[in-house]
């Protein structure tokens, strides 16, 4: 899969060339084999990127209501017709078995759009405090960053926001998943996006995603990615005073109180943590269960990784698919045998590839039992199919263990009696809890505590973030 806009940037209204001659290979991990080339941007695409942002700004901040529901009306309605194109270019890009890129990955794109559009609708502008009236405006340009995991997911939840605020922005995209990326482009400038509204430009993020952090005609940035590249993130824009939101690292604990069903928990955080291929940086990847269950805890789950099937994305038998890059295998072996250096049972995978998978980078799934919260593979973010099962003794002890982390994007709670439930996720100091395997709701906050980050997307949260609150007094009632 190519696209004819490959090796060309979206600025200010057109496909244009880069000013530099810099190449990149895109892998399929399925293969290992490179399945089209992008261009690498410089400073100076940053820079011809930021100037149409900027000029735009003026114009389209003082666009009604109506006006940007009608252009975000317009892109989910050509997000739809591109859906397929979407679908298609995420699973090769990213390994994910096409049904889930179908299901999952494309949706969300298309959730988000929708949810946006949703909270528009529904969004006041400004509100009276007694004498005084309180504004909520465009924040100016943004600089988006996306990571490749979820590529619709964070671009959309990003970007439709944005424009739902007024907000002009300058979107760069994982260099390791970049096809979505332009496919979505495509599809705003079809929807008739203003130009200079939305611009794209590829590139690493030491280079160009750094120098839009900084970049004094940037007025916030919004990045996902990890907790190291985050904190790079905020020091640079710390020097033009700008608003940085930040969506980072993960290692979410899901508790399995003593009254819940274990056989049904147990399942469904297994298959939860190996969703997308352990790839999501709100997994939950500690499971938590009563220390007088946790031999029966480790049955049920080796029986559910044993039930995983790993292979070809386009096969539709396929669970699991690769995870993104030889690095990330690297890196997801290493902690696996760290894990097993340290004590940890391993119950199920370990290292190496699945029987039959020589190629393409494809982990095992893993599970590990008899972890303690002071293991590394309790501590750091694997991101790959890794999931730790600990122990505890009461109920406190896993609250207690559950918050003893760097981490608190995510967190979840199963039990029978749905008031403890409730009691529990209370304590958790996380961004987001789910109880009881709740479905995901792009109408609640998502954002995280600690060092997962700061701000909030999705809906009105998101719609917020972009926006500056200004107080105008001695408005009159």
């Amino acid at each position: 899969m190519q696209s004819d806009n490959a090796l060309k940037f979206y600025i200010d209204g057109r496909w244009v060339m880069p000013s530099g001659s810099d190449r990149m290979d895109v892998i399929n991990p399925a293969n290992e084999h490179p399945f089209m080339q992008i261009a690498i941007g410089t400073t100076e695409d940053a820079d011809l990127a930021v100037q149409a942002a900027y000029e735009a700004f003026p114009t389209f901040s003082q666009t009604s209501k109506s006006e940007r529901l009608e252009l975000l009306r317009n892109v989910l309605r050509c997000y739809n017709d591109r859906y397929e194109d979407i679908a298609q270019a995420v699973s090769t890009e990213l390994g994910a078995p096409l049904k889930f890129s179908r299901e999952a990955q494309a949706w969300a794109g298309q959730i988000h759009l929708e949810s946006t559009i949703a909270a528009l609708e529904a969004f006041s502008f400004d509100e009276h405090n007694g004498s005084s009236m309180i504004t909520w405006e465009s924040i100016g340009v943004c600089a988006l960053i996306t990571p490749w995991n979820w590529p619709l997911n964070q671009i959309v939840c990003k970007v439709a926001p944005a424009l739902a605020a007024g907000c002009t922005v300058v979107l760069k995209p994982s260099e390791l998943a970049p096809l979505s990326a332009m496919i979505f482009a495509e599809v705003l400038e079809k929807a008739g996006t203003p130009r200079g509204v939305f611009n794209l430009i590829n590139g690493t993020g030491p280079v160009v995603g750094q120098y839009l952090a900084g970049h004094p005609r940037v007025d916030m940035v919004s990045f996902t990615g990890s907790t190291r590249a985050g904190i790079i993130v905020a020091k640079t824009a710390a020097d033009t005073v700008k608003r940085v939101a930040q969506e980072l690292g993960g290692k979410s604990a899901n508790i399995v109180l003593a009254d819940a069903d274990l056989e049904d928990a147990v399942i469904k955080g297994v298959e939860a943590c190996f969703s997308n291929s352990g790839q999501s940086c709100d997994a939950p990847t500690r499971l938590l269960v009563p220390a007088e269950r946790h031999a029966e805890a480790l049955e049920i789950a080796k029986r559910a990784a044993a039930a995983t099937r790993v292979g070809d994305p386009l096969s539709e038998n396929t669970d699991m698919g690769p995870v993104i890059s030889q690095q990330q295998f690297d890196k997801i072996q290493g902690l696996i045998g760290v894990g097993v250096e340290e004590g940890a049972i391993l119950v199920a995978g370990g290292l190496g590839k699945p029987e039959g998978l020589d190629v393409g980078y494809y982990a095992r799934p893993t599970i590990f039992g008899g972890v303690t919260p002071e293991m590394t593979i309790a501590r750091e973010e694997i991101f790959g199919p890794v999931l730790s099962i600990i122990p505890y003794d009461t109920e406190a002890d896993a609250v207690r263990i559950a918050n003893d982390s760097i981490y608190g994007l995510a967190a979840y709670v199963q039990g029978g009696d749905l008031e403890r439930a409730r009691a529990v996720a209370r304590k958790l100091r996380a961004g987001s809890v789910y109880v009881n395997y709740a479905p995901w709701d792009t109408h609640a906050p998502f954002g995280g505590y600690k060092q997962s980050g700061n701000g909030r997307e999705y809906s009105h949260w998101g719609i917020r973030d972009f926006m500056e609150v200004k107080g105008i007094v001695g408005w009159g009632t």
